[in-house]
């Protein structure tokens, strides 16, 4: 089993995350599509910008919030079903893709886990029970 080519959240760990909640909003004219327990989501052209706490962002994934290791920023792929997740998590296993990450359930009611690339470059792998995906794996908007 392989990924499609696309992409679903991109998550940034923020310092401040009113601060740049409030540059977005302010600044770029956007409006946020969820904004609570510490999150705020903007719906972009078919996929979600996040931004999330820098420290909360590296202990839900599962590493270090050290400049070494971990960059802020984590890419989303989002797919129908906990067995999608868990199938994926077995192939790129297999493949020898390094697991940060095995997966489970979330916080949120979903389940996911993470994946790094050879430079340490965060994917997480998820199912959100409220997230629509068109067939592409495009975020639906049901404005």
């Amino acid at each position: 089993m392989s990924l499609q080519q696309r992409l679903t959240f991109i998550t940034l760990g923020v310092k401040d995350l009113q601060r740049v909640k409030d540059f977005y909003i302010t600044q770029f004219g956007w409006k946020t599509e969820h904004d609570s327990e510490g999150i705020a989501m903007f719906r972009l052209n078919g996929f979600i910008l996040s931004l999330f706490s820098e420290d909360a962002l590296a202990e839900d994934a599962g590493v270090p919030n050290d400049s070494g290791s971990f960059k802020g920023l984590t890419l989303g792929y989002n797919v129908g079903s906990i067995a999608e997740v868990d199938a994926l998590f077995a192939s790129l296993s297999a493949k020898g893709v390094t697991i940060v990450k095995a997966p489970e359930k979330a916080f949120w009611g979903g389940y996911r886990g993470y994946i790094a690339d050879p430079e340490n470059n965060l994917w997480e792998i998820a199912w959100n029970p409220y997230m629509e995906l068109d067939a592409q794996g495009s975020v639906i908007s049901h404005e």
